[in-house]
Protein backbone atom coordinates (compact mmCIF):
# COMPACT_ATOMS: atom_id res chain seq x y z
CA UNK A 1 0.00 0.00 0.00
CA UNK A 2 2.72 2.47 0.74
CA UNK A 3 5.15 3.26 -1.81
CA UNK A 4 8.74 4.63 -1.84
CA UNK A 5 8.19 7.79 -3.71
CA UNK A 6 6.19 10.32 -1.81
CA UNK A 7 8.76 9.04 1.08
CA UNK A 8 11.71 10.26 -0.88
CA UNK A 9 10.31 13.44 -2.32
CA UNK A 10 9.67 14.23 1.79
CA UNK A 11 13.20 13.18 2.97
CA UNK A 12 15.48 13.81 0.67
CA UNK A 13 18.19 13.37 3.32
CA UNK A 14 17.60 9.22 3.43
CA UNK A 15 19.46 7.30 1.19
CA UNK A 16 17.55 5.11 -1.68
CA UNK A 17 18.37 1.80 0.18
CA UNK A 18 17.23 3.33 3.11
CA UNK A 19 13.96 4.49 1.19
CA UNK A 20 13.81 1.29 -0.01
CA UNK A 21 14.05 -0.67 3.63
CA UNK A 22 11.44 1.94 5.37
CA UNK A 23 8.66 1.53 2.66
CA UNK A 24 9.35 -2.34 2.65
CA UNK A 25 8.59 -2.31 6.58
CA UNK A 26 5.34 0.15 5.74
CA UNK A 27 4.25 -2.01 3.59
CA UNK A 28 3.60 -5.23 5.25
CA UNK A 29 2.13 -3.03 7.93
CA UNK A 30 -0.59 -1.63 6.04
CA UNK A 31 -4.04 -2.90 5.85
CA UNK A 32 -5.95 -1.76 2.94
CA UNK A 33 -9.53 -1.43 2.12
CA UNK A 34 -10.79 -3.75 0.09
CA UNK A 35 -11.16 -2.19 -3.86
CA UNK A 36 -9.40 1.06 -1.71
CA UNK A 37 -6.59 2.37 -3.59
CA UNK A 38 -4.54 4.16 -0.61
CA UNK A 39 -1.39 4.88 -2.92
CA UNK A 40 -3.14 7.57 -3.99
CA UNK A 41 -4.03 9.30 -0.92
CA UNK A 42 -1.88 12.54 -0.16
CA UNK A 43 -0.32 11.16 3.13
CA UNK A 44 0.71 7.64 1.64
CA UNK A 45 4.06 6.81 3.07
CA UNK A 46 3.93 9.14 6.43
CA UNK A 47 3.44 7.25 9.80
CA UNK A 48 2.27 9.30 12.44
CA UNK A 49 3.01 8.33 16.43
CA UNK A 50 -0.63 9.70 18.01
CA UNK A 51 -0.08 10.28 21.51
CA UNK A 52 -3.07 12.16 22.08
CA UNK A 53 -6.48 11.54 24.16
CA UNK A 54 -9.84 13.68 24.41
CA UNK A 55 -10.38 16.01 21.11
CA UNK A 56 -8.09 17.73 19.89
CA UNK A 57 -5.25 15.85 19.47
CA UNK A 58 -7.22 12.86 17.89
CA UNK A 59 -9.11 15.54 15.42
CA UNK A 60 -5.96 16.49 14.22
CA UNK A 61 -4.35 13.18 13.37
CA UNK A 62 -7.88 12.04 12.44
CA UNK A 63 -7.58 14.18 9.52
CA UNK A 64 -3.93 12.71 8.58
CA UNK A 65 -5.52 9.26 9.05
CA UNK A 66 -8.18 10.22 6.84
CA UNK A 67 -5.83 11.47 4.13
CA UNK A 68 -3.87 8.45 4.25
CA UNK A 69 -1.02 8.63 7.14
CA UNK A 70 -0.76 5.51 9.16
CA UNK A 71 -1.25 6.34 12.15
CA UNK A 72 0.03 4.87 15.25
CA UNK A 73 -2.55 5.44 18.50
CA UNK A 74 -0.89 4.96 21.97
CA UNK A 75 -3.19 3.86 24.75
CA UNK A 76 -2.73 3.41 28.45
CA UNK A 77 -3.51 -0.57 28.16
CA UNK A 78 -6.31 -0.49 30.67
CA UNK A 79 -8.39 2.85 30.44
CA UNK A 80 -7.53 3.93 27.11
CA UNK A 81 -8.26 7.51 25.37
CA UNK A 82 -10.28 9.07 28.09
CA UNK A 83 -13.78 9.24 25.92
CA UNK A 84 -13.47 5.61 25.61
CA UNK A 85 -15.29 6.11 29.05
CA UNK A 86 -17.43 9.15 28.11
CA UNK A 87 -21.23 7.93 27.49
CA UNK A 88 -24.22 6.91 27.18
CA UNK A 89 -23.81 6.85 24.09
CA UNK A 90 -22.38 3.70 23.34
CA UNK A 91 -22.49 1.13 20.22
CA UNK A 92 -22.71 -1.87 21.71
CA UNK A 93 -21.21 -4.89 21.34
CA UNK A 94 -22.39 -7.95 18.96
CA UNK A 95 -22.88 -10.85 20.75
CA UNK A 96 -20.68 -12.30 18.10
CA UNK A 97 -17.67 -10.37 19.75
CA UNK A 98 -18.14 -12.26 22.86
CA UNK A 99 -17.14 -8.71 24.68
CA UNK A 100 -19.04 -7.42 27.91
CA UNK A 101 -19.96 -4.06 28.92
CA UNK A 102 -21.21 -1.13 27.86
CA UNK A 103 -19.52 -0.84 24.12
CA UNK A 104 -17.41 1.79 22.63
CA UNK A 105 -18.54 5.37 23.59
CA UNK A 106 -19.82 7.35 20.56
CA UNK A 107 -17.55 10.27 21.29
CA UNK A 108 -14.02 7.93 20.98
CA UNK A 109 -16.19 6.96 17.81
CA UNK A 110 -16.07 9.96 16.24
CA UNK A 111 -12.52 11.01 16.54
CA UNK A 112 -10.53 7.83 16.12
CA UNK A 113 -10.94 6.17 12.93
CA UNK A 114 -7.94 5.03 10.47
CA UNK A 115 -6.04 4.50 12.96
CA UNK A 116 -3.74 1.32 14.97
CA UNK A 117 -4.36 1.31 18.45
CA UNK A 118 -1.28 -0.31 20.55
CA UNK A 119 -2.30 -0.39 24.19
CA UNK A 120 1.43 0.52 25.94
CA UNK A 121 2.55 1.45 29.63
CA UNK A 122 5.05 3.78 29.50
CA UNK A 123 5.27 3.73 33.09
CA UNK A 124 7.56 0.45 32.63
CA UNK A 125 10.99 1.18 31.26
CA UNK A 126 10.40 -1.31 28.01
CA UNK A 127 7.66 0.54 27.27
CA UNK A 128 9.47 3.69 26.94
CA UNK A 129 11.86 2.34 25.07
CA UNK A 130 9.51 1.13 22.49
CA UNK A 131 8.25 4.39 22.45
CA UNK A 132 11.67 5.56 21.70
CA UNK A 133 11.98 2.78 18.32
CA UNK A 134 8.52 3.48 17.01
CA UNK A 135 9.25 7.42 17.39
CA UNK A 136 13.08 6.80 15.62
CA UNK A 137 10.92 5.46 12.51
CA UNK A 138 7.96 7.99 12.28
CA UNK A 139 7.47 10.96 10.15
CA UNK A 140 5.32 12.66 12.88
CA UNK A 141 4.35 12.80 16.49
CA UNK A 142 1.57 14.51 17.81
CA UNK A 143 1.21 14.48 21.75
CA UNK A 144 -0.86 16.72 24.27
CA UNK A 145 0.67 16.60 27.79
CA UNK A 146 1.49 19.28 29.77
CA UNK A 147 4.63 21.55 28.93
CA UNK A 148 7.86 19.26 30.08
CA UNK A 149 6.02 16.28 31.36
CA UNK A 150 7.82 14.13 28.42
CA UNK A 151 11.12 14.70 29.16
CA UNK A 152 11.85 12.55 32.06
CA UNK A 153 10.60 9.52 29.77
CA UNK A 154 13.04 11.54 26.98
CA UNK A 155 10.17 11.55 24.54
CA UNK A 156 10.45 15.36 24.71
CA UNK A 157 11.49 17.11 21.03
CA UNK A 158 15.22 17.97 22.22
CA UNK A 159 15.77 14.22 23.10
CA UNK A 160 13.87 12.68 19.79
CA UNK A 161 15.15 15.01 17.34
CA UNK A 162 18.44 13.66 18.04
CA UNK A 163 17.73 9.86 16.99
CA UNK A 164 15.23 11.54 14.38
CA UNK A 165 16.14 14.81 13.27
CA UNK A 166 13.60 14.94 10.18
CA UNK A 167 10.73 13.98 12.60
CA UNK A 168 7.97 16.81 13.15
CA UNK A 169 6.47 17.22 16.50
CA UNK A 170 3.83 18.81 17.44
CA UNK A 171 2.64 19.56 20.89
CA UNK A 172 -1.14 20.45 21.63
CA UNK A 173 -1.39 22.01 25.13
CA UNK A 174 -4.19 24.39 26.39
CA UNK A 175 -1.60 27.90 27.02
CA UNK A 176 1.93 26.66 25.14
CA UNK A 177 5.33 25.63 26.39
CA UNK A 178 6.10 29.43 27.22
CA UNK A 179 3.92 32.63 28.78
CA UNK A 180 2.29 33.15 32.16
CA UNK A 181 -0.54 30.53 31.58
CA UNK A 182 2.19 27.29 30.51
CA UNK A 183 1.58 25.16 33.46
CA UNK A 184 -2.14 24.84 32.97
CA UNK A 185 -4.17 22.64 31.53
CA UNK A 186 -6.32 23.36 28.93
CA UNK A 187 -9.95 22.59 28.23
CA UNK A 188 -12.23 23.63 25.65
CA UNK A 189 -14.66 25.66 27.66
CA UNK A 190 -12.26 27.41 29.75
CA UNK A 191 -10.21 28.74 26.89
CA UNK A 192 -13.64 29.76 25.16
CA UNK A 193 -14.27 31.74 28.56
CA UNK A 194 -11.25 33.12 28.49
CA UNK A 195 -10.38 34.37 25.14
CA UNK A 196 -12.77 35.97 24.17
CA UNK A 197 -15.70 33.22 22.31
CA UNK A 198 -17.77 32.82 25.29
CA UNK A 199 -18.84 36.67 25.28
CA UNK A 200 -20.15 36.83 21.77
CA UNK A 201 -22.09 33.74 22.25
CA UNK A 202 -25.32 33.71 23.36
CA UNK A 203 -29.15 35.40 22.89
CA UNK A 204 -28.89 39.65 23.59
CA UNK A 205 -30.37 39.55 26.52
CA UNK A 206 -28.56 36.52 27.60
CA UNK A 207 -25.84 35.52 29.86
CA UNK A 208 -22.89 34.59 27.84
CA UNK A 209 -23.06 31.10 26.54
CA UNK A 210 -20.36 27.99 24.88
CA UNK A 211 -20.66 26.92 21.58
CA UNK A 212 -22.47 23.86 21.10
CA UNK A 213 -19.58 21.84 20.07
CA UNK A 214 -16.45 22.27 21.74
CA UNK A 215 -15.04 24.55 18.69
CA UNK A 216 -11.75 25.34 19.87
CA UNK A 217 -10.25 21.81 20.58
CA UNK A 218 -11.14 21.17 16.51
CA UNK A 219 -9.87 24.61 15.20
CA UNK A 220 -6.85 23.72 17.01
CA UNK A 221 -6.94 19.93 15.14
CA UNK A 222 -7.34 21.71 12.42
CA UNK A 223 -4.63 24.08 12.84
CA UNK A 224 -2.31 21.54 14.01
CA UNK A 225 -3.21 19.41 10.60
CA UNK A 226 -2.08 22.13 8.96
CA UNK A 227 1.25 22.89 10.21
CA UNK A 228 2.39 19.24 10.04
CA UNK A 229 1.20 18.94 6.22
CA UNK A 230 3.26 22.34 5.84
CA UNK A 231 6.22 21.36 7.94
CA UNK A 232 6.08 17.89 5.98
CA UNK A 233 6.70 19.93 2.64
CA UNK A 234 9.50 22.51 4.81
CA UNK A 235 11.23 18.96 5.32
CA UNK A 236 11.06 18.38 1.85
CA UNK A 237 13.08 21.42 1.06
CA UNK A 238 16.06 20.86 3.92
CA UNK A 239 15.87 17.43 5.59
CA UNK A 240 15.26 18.69 8.57
CA UNK A 241 11.97 18.42 11.05
CA UNK A 242 10.36 20.98 13.61
CA UNK A 243 9.06 21.78 16.62
CA UNK A 244 5.19 22.92 16.57
CA UNK A 245 4.15 24.91 19.57
CA UNK A 246 0.12 24.72 19.41
CA UNK A 247 -2.03 25.57 22.05
CA UNK A 248 -5.94 26.14 22.42
CA UNK A 249 -5.57 29.70 23.83
CA UNK A 250 -3.80 31.05 20.79
CA UNK A 251 -6.10 29.39 18.30
CA UNK A 252 -9.01 30.62 19.73
CA UNK A 253 -7.96 34.79 19.77
CA UNK A 254 -6.81 33.37 16.09
CA UNK A 255 -10.44 32.29 15.42
CA UNK A 256 -11.93 35.88 16.25
CA UNK A 257 -11.25 36.46 13.17
CA UNK A 258 -12.94 39.63 11.97
CA UNK A 259 -14.49 40.50 15.41
CA UNK A 260 -10.73 40.37 16.97
CA UNK A 261 -9.88 43.04 14.20
CA UNK A 262 -12.67 45.26 14.65
CA UNK A 263 -11.54 45.56 17.84
CA UNK A 264 -7.68 46.06 17.24
CA UNK A 265 -8.97 48.76 14.51
CA UNK A 266 -11.37 50.73 16.40
CA UNK A 267 -9.62 50.43 19.99
CA UNK A 268 -12.67 49.51 21.17
CA UNK A 269 -14.59 46.14 22.78
CA UNK A 270 -16.92 43.89 21.32
CA UNK A 271 -20.23 44.80 20.39
CA UNK A 272 -21.71 41.53 22.76
CA UNK A 273 -24.30 38.88 22.04
CA UNK A 274 -26.51 38.88 19.48
CA UNK A 275 -27.85 35.00 19.28
CA UNK A 276 -29.08 34.34 15.69
CA UNK A 277 -28.97 38.32 14.75
CA UNK A 278 -26.14 40.33 12.77
CA UNK A 279 -24.66 43.72 14.38
CA UNK A 280 -24.95 45.40 11.25
CA UNK A 281 -27.28 43.62 8.72
CA UNK A 282 -31.45 43.76 9.19
CA UNK A 283 -32.94 41.88 8.74
CA UNK A 284 -30.72 38.89 9.61
CA UNK A 285 -31.72 36.65 11.82
CA UNK A 286 -33.80 32.98 12.94
CA UNK A 287 -37.42 33.82 13.14
CA UNK A 288 -40.04 31.70 14.60
CA UNK A 289 -42.42 30.17 12.14
CA UNK A 290 -45.52 27.90 13.25
CA UNK A 291 -43.44 24.65 14.28
CA UNK A 292 -39.74 26.21 14.34
CA UNK A 293 -37.50 28.51 13.20
CA UNK A 294 -35.99 30.38 9.67
CA UNK A 295 -32.87 31.44 9.50
CA UNK A 296 -33.64 34.74 6.92
CA UNK A 297 -30.87 37.59 5.24
CA UNK A 298 -32.00 40.98 4.19
CA UNK A 299 -28.56 41.22 3.50
CA UNK A 300 -28.60 44.18 1.03
CA UNK A 301 -31.29 46.34 -0.42
CA UNK A 302 -32.67 43.91 -3.22
CA UNK A 303 -32.10 41.18 -0.87
CA UNK A 304 -34.36 42.48 1.68
CA UNK A 305 -36.68 43.53 -1.34
CA UNK A 306 -37.10 40.36 -2.32
CA UNK A 307 -38.00 39.28 1.09
CA UNK A 308 -40.26 41.82 1.79
CA UNK A 309 -42.70 40.21 -1.69
CA UNK A 310 -41.95 36.59 -0.61
CA UNK A 311 -42.86 37.24 2.46
CA UNK A 312 -46.26 39.35 0.91
CA UNK A 313 -45.50 42.59 2.59
CA UNK A 314 -43.90 44.68 -0.46
CA UNK A 315 -45.15 47.86 1.38
CA UNK A 316 -41.98 47.12 4.13
CA UNK A 317 -39.60 48.05 0.86
CA UNK A 318 -40.54 51.82 0.31
CA UNK A 319 -41.59 52.03 4.32
CA UNK A 320 -39.21 55.22 5.16
CA UNK A 321 -38.44 53.65 8.52
CA UNK A 322 -36.78 50.74 6.32
CA UNK A 323 -35.25 52.35 3.73
CA UNK A 324 -31.48 51.41 3.32
CA UNK A 325 -30.24 49.08 5.48
CA UNK A 326 -28.76 51.51 8.16
CA UNK A 327 -32.54 52.73 8.51
CA UNK A 328 -33.12 49.21 9.10
CA UNK A 329 -30.98 48.94 12.10
CA UNK A 330 -31.75 52.01 13.22
CA UNK A 331 -35.20 50.14 13.99
CA UNK A 332 -33.77 46.89 14.08
CA UNK A 333 -36.68 45.66 17.16
CA UNK A 334 -39.87 47.24 14.87
CA UNK A 335 -38.52 45.75 11.95
CA UNK A 336 -37.43 41.91 13.60
CA UNK A 337 -40.86 42.31 15.29
CA UNK A 338 -42.77 42.99 11.94
CA UNK A 339 -41.08 40.08 9.90
CA UNK A 340 -41.89 37.33 12.82
CA UNK A 341 -45.39 38.22 13.26
CA UNK A 342 -45.47 37.28 9.11
CA UNK A 343 -43.59 34.00 9.60
CA UNK A 344 -45.73 32.54 12.81
CA UNK A 345 -48.30 32.38 10.27
CA UNK A 346 -46.49 29.24 8.36
CA UNK A 347 -44.46 26.35 9.50
CA UNK A 348 -40.69 26.27 8.23
CA UNK A 349 -41.51 24.03 5.51
CA UNK A 350 -43.84 25.90 4.08
CA UNK A 351 -41.37 28.56 4.25
CA UNK A 352 -39.05 26.76 3.08
CA UNK A 353 -41.05 26.29 0.13
CA UNK A 354 -42.48 30.03 -0.41
CA UNK A 355 -38.31 31.04 -0.54
CA UNK A 356 -37.17 28.48 -3.01
CA UNK A 357 -35.23 29.96 -5.96
CA UNK A 358 -35.85 33.21 -4.30
CA UNK A 359 -31.77 34.12 -4.61
CA UNK A 360 -31.98 35.30 -0.85
CA UNK A 361 -30.01 33.87 1.82
CA UNK A 362 -32.34 31.06 4.13
CA UNK A 363 -32.43 28.05 6.09
CA UNK A 364 -34.70 26.06 8.38
CA UNK A 365 -32.95 25.85 11.99
CA UNK A 366 -32.63 21.96 12.21
CA UNK A 367 -31.36 19.97 15.34
CA UNK A 368 -28.40 17.51 14.58
CA UNK A 369 -30.44 14.65 13.85
CA UNK A 370 -32.17 16.59 11.19
CA UNK A 371 -28.86 18.04 10.15
CA UNK A 372 -27.81 14.60 9.22
CA UNK A 373 -30.63 13.23 7.96
CA UNK A 374 -30.75 16.06 5.27
CA UNK A 375 -31.11 15.34 2.05
CA UNK A 376 -28.15 17.65 0.88
CA UNK A 377 -26.12 15.76 3.77
CA UNK A 378 -26.91 12.61 2.30
CA UNK A 379 -26.50 13.55 -1.35
CA UNK A 380 -22.65 15.20 -0.66
CA UNK A 381 -21.75 11.82 1.09
CA UNK A 382 -21.30 13.14 4.32
CA UNK A 383 -22.43 9.51 6.49
CA UNK A 384 -20.63 6.43 5.40
CA UNK A 385 -21.35 3.65 7.37
CA UNK A 386 -18.59 0.87 8.06
CA UNK A 387 -18.32 -2.45 9.69
CA UNK A 388 -16.90 -2.13 13.23
CA UNK A 389 -14.97 -5.43 14.70
CA UNK A 390 -17.08 -6.01 17.85
CA UNK A 391 -20.09 -3.70 17.26
CA UNK A 392 -21.19 -4.58 14.32
CA UNK A 393 -22.54 -2.00 11.24
CA UNK A 394 -22.58 1.60 12.20
CA UNK A 395 -22.77 5.18 10.49
CA UNK A 396 -19.65 7.95 11.13
CA UNK A 397 -19.22 11.32 9.50
CA UNK A 398 -17.29 11.18 6.17
CA UNK A 399 -14.22 12.99 5.60
CA UNK A 400 -15.71 16.60 4.29
CA UNK A 401 -12.99 17.40 1.15
CA UNK A 402 -13.71 16.03 -2.29
CA UNK A 403 -10.34 15.61 -3.93
CA UNK A 404 -10.19 14.94 -7.97
CA UNK A 405 -7.89 12.53 -7.62
CA UNK A 406 -7.47 11.11 -4.36
CA UNK A 407 -10.50 9.55 -2.32
CA UNK A 408 -9.90 10.21 1.60
CA UNK A 409 -12.41 7.46 3.20
CA UNK A 410 -13.25 5.64 6.39
CA UNK A 411 -10.47 2.53 5.88
CA UNK A 412 -10.51 1.42 8.72
CA UNK A 413 -13.24 1.70 11.98
CA UNK A 414 -11.99 3.15 14.99
CA UNK A 415 -10.06 0.62 17.11
CA UNK A 416 -10.89 -1.09 20.15
CA UNK A 417 -8.23 -1.14 22.94
CA UNK A 418 -4.45 -3.05 22.47
CA UNK A 419 -6.69 -4.17 18.79
CA UNK A 420 -2.93 -3.65 16.98
CA UNK A 421 -0.59 -4.54 19.63
CA UNK A 422 0.16 -7.37 18.12
CA UNK A 423 0.80 -6.36 14.65
CA UNK A 424 2.88 -3.23 15.96
CA UNK A 425 5.55 -4.76 17.97
CA UNK A 426 6.06 -7.52 15.49
CA UNK A 427 5.44 -6.04 12.20
CA UNK A 428 6.84 -2.60 12.83
CA UNK A 429 9.63 -3.80 15.43
CA UNK A 430 10.39 -7.24 14.54
CA UNK A 431 9.48 -8.28 18.38
CA UNK A 432 8.38 -11.76 18.71
CA UNK A 433 5.29 -13.21 20.14
CA UNK A 434 7.25 -14.47 23.21
CA UNK A 435 8.51 -11.20 24.00
CA UNK A 436 5.26 -9.82 23.38
CA UNK A 437 3.58 -12.15 24.93
CA UNK A 438 6.19 -11.39 28.24
CA UNK A 439 5.60 -7.83 28.09
CA UNK A 440 1.50 -8.44 28.14
CA UNK A 441 1.92 -10.13 31.61
CA UNK A 442 4.03 -7.46 33.42
CA UNK A 443 1.51 -5.32 32.35
CA UNK A 444 3.64 -3.21 29.38
CA UNK A 445 1.26 -3.86 26.72
CA UNK A 446 -2.35 -4.52 26.16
Amino acid sequence: MFIARPIARLRPSLSPRAVKLRSTSRRCLATPATGADDSSLPLAGIRVLDMTRVLAGPYCTQILGDLGAEVIKIEHPVRGDDTRAWGPPYATYTEESGKQGSGESAYFLGVNRNKKSLGLSFQHKSGVDILHKLAKDCDVLVENYLPGALKKYGMDYESVAKVNPGLIYASITGYGQTGPYSSRAGYDVMVEAEMGLMHITGHRDGPPAKVGVAITDLTTGLYTSNSIMASLLARAKTGRGQHLDVCLADCQIASLANIASSCLISGKPDTGRWGTAHPSIVPYKGFETKDGSIMLGGGNDRLYGVMCQRLGHPEWIQDERFLTNADRVANREMMEELVEGVTREKTTQEWLDVFEASGMPYAGINDVKGALEHEHTIARGMITEIDHPTCGPMKLLSHPVKFSESKPSIRTAPPTLGQHTQEVLSEMLGMSDGDIETLRTDGVVA
